[in-house]
Order: C-alpha cells, then structure tokens, then sequence
C-alpha cells in the first residue's frame, strides 16, 4: 500500500481542529483542497473518518482509533523537526574530538575553549591516543574528527585538511648548547631521545635519515612529547621535537641543535572520514580551527 503522508497530515489537522475551515486555516490551504484530501484518504481507507455536523466535524469510532495512531507519529515528526532544529542551532549535542595530548595542550585548547564559551550546551568528549589509534576510531564512528600531524603517506578513506606547518628541530639542555657540532653526522652521535613508533613525528625524521643516508645513536623511545623535552631539559640526550610546541622553553631551559640540514616541515590538521556529511557541531568547531 502506498502511503501519502500529506493525507494524513490534513486528516491530523482535521481532527484536532474538528473543523475543516479551521484545519485549512492551519494548513495554510484551501477548504476545498482539505475536503478532496479527506475525501481522497476515506476512498483509499474504505469507510468515514469524519460526520459532518453544523458546528464543525466529529470523528466516526474508525476516525478516532486511526487518530490515536497519527497522533502518535505525528508527535514522533514533531518532536524529530525539534530536534534537528535544536542540534542545528547547536543548542544540544555532543562532539567527540580525537588528538594527543601533546595536541591539546599545545594546540587545541584555544580553540576548544571559544568553542565551549560560545556553544556551551553542546557536551565535549576528548580522547587522547596515538594517531593511529585514533584513524581507527574515526572509521567506525566513535570520532568525530581528530586533529593530528598529517602521516605523509596516503590513506584512501579518510580525508585530511592542513591546518598549520609543524618545523621539528634538534634540541638539547644546556650542556649540549655549549657544545660545537661539525654537522649533523656529529650531532647524531650523541644519545638521541625520540617519539615512540608509530608517531608521525618519528616517522617523517626515519624518512628524513633514510633519503640522507644517515643513522642516529637510538638512545631512548617514549610516547609523551612532555617527557622527551623533560629529558632533554635534564641533558639525558637530544631530543626531537616540533618547533611550535616548545617555544617557552627555546634558549632558556632547551636550546636548538642548528645542523647543515634541515628536516622536513610537516603539517598538523584535523581530519575527518570520506563520504560522511559533518554534523552542523563539527562544522561550527572546523570554522574555529580555520579561523
């Protein structure tokens, strides 16, 4: 059977106003065009739904019971449109945002804070993890955008958008800083302090070493950025870390390891996976973040 909702939203209207004038009025159509949709709807069904009476319309015993189920799922439509337009205004909601915490710190929290000032209905969910970790995540669904360094390698179902450039350098406390370096074959040789696999800060400079021949004195791995520039603060070794997120420190407690070669630049974005539409949430916080 087909259904044609219209006839039913002129029959919902009908019975509420018990009039068909009235029922017009609201519908912001004809009377004659209420009457045909009536008539139209009680042919399809096979029997009355209203008697007319001078005052106005009744509902027959059939008319009520199938007005007891359409009031139903019209309060289920109306309740729906209320809450698009309530999630559309942002006056609901949630966002799940998937970074490091080095990210966050470093990064994000300016942003995440507008956000929150200016949508502060809208519940925030942040979930710290290695990128890897979190492309999973992205893909079936518990993410809704991560904000991460861009791998340099291609991955075919998510998409990236490039936020900033990220300028890794070489640093060291200050007993490296007194230290003369004849290149960076020299400075490799001393310990060296790097992200743990598979962070794309340590995936870009094993590319680096690898299209410059060169190899580095592994001394030490560890996941948190905040524990390598501790290291290197404490002159356990030279450290790798991206320019932009230790800027406090640069010549007073770190101090750049400057070499004849420089490492690549890499970019931090926020990614999202293909062929699934933003939620108005996420689009409001990607305006951010571009802004």
């Amino acid at each position: 059977m087909n259904i044609n909702f219209e006839l039913y939203k002129v029959f919902y209207e009908v019975a509420n106003q018990k009039s068909i004038s009235k029922g017009a009025d609201k519908l912001l159509i004809s009377q004659p065009a209420v009457t045909q949709a009536i008539k139209t709807l009680e042919n399809e069904l096979g029997g009355e739904l209203f008697i007319r009476t001078p005052k106005g319309v009744i509902l027959t015993h059939e008319g009520e019971e199938l007005y007891n189920y359409i009031k139903e799922g019209m309060n289920y439509f109306i309740n729906g449109t209320n809450k698009f337009t309530s999630l559309k205004n942002l006056e609901e909601g949630v966002i799940n945002i998937g970074a490091s915490a080095t990210i966050c710190e470093h990064f994000l929290m300016p942003y995440i804070k507008i956000f929150h000032e200016a949508y502060p209905k809208i519940e925030i969910k942040i979930i710290n993890d290695l990128t890897d970790n979190l492309i999973k995540d992205l893909r079936n669904g518990s993410l809704d955008i991560i904000v991460s360094a861009i791998p340099s390698y291609k991955i075919n179902d998510i998409y990236y958008e490039p936020i900033l450039e990220l300028n890794d350098c070489l640093v060291g406390g200050n007993k490296y800083a007194q230290k003369t370096y004849k290149g960076i074959k020299e400075v490799l040789k001393e310990d060296i302090i790097l992200p743990k696999k598979p962070s794309v800060t340590r995936l870009n400079f094993e590319e680096f070493l690898k299209n410059k021949k060169l190899d580095c004195n592994l001394k030490m791995e560890v996941v948190s950025q905040n524990l390598l520039a501790k290291l290197a603060e404490n002159n356990l070794g030279i450290a790798l870390l991206p320019k932009e997120f230790i800027k406090d420190k640069l010549d007073k407690t770190l101090f750049e390891i400057k070499t004849e070669l420089k490492i690549p630049k890499r970019k931090l974005g926020y990614a999202l996976k293909n062929k699934r539409e933003p939620s108005f949430t996420v689009r409001k916080f990607i305006e951010i973040l571009k802004s």
